[in-house]
């Protein structure tokens, strides 16, 4: 004998009142979960890592201010004093 999830059991009662038409549909679309799912398992995303500058590159220079201030010598005033 074949156990049931609650969830499987409503998937299937609900399926079950739809025309036709919509159960092969829903079907098209669990056939394509599936197989991207397959997918991904089988050639999980190659990534290297990035520094934070390769990902923030755009956005440096983007807003306003007085730039780089550990080149400011009056900002290093009395540090480490």
């Amino acid at each position: 004998m074949i156990t049931m999830s609650l969830l499987s059991e409503q998937i299937f009662q609900t399926l079950e009142i739809l025309p036709t038409e919509d159960q092969q549909q829903v079907l098209s679309f669990v056939e394509f979960l599936w197989t991207k799912r397959q997918a991904s398992i089988a050639s999980p995303l190659k990534t290297t890592p990035k520094s934070f500058f390769d990902v923030a590159q755009n956005l440096i220079g983007a807003g306003e201010g007085s730039g780089d201030i550990s080149t400011n010598p009056d900002y290093m005033k009395g540090y480490g004093q």
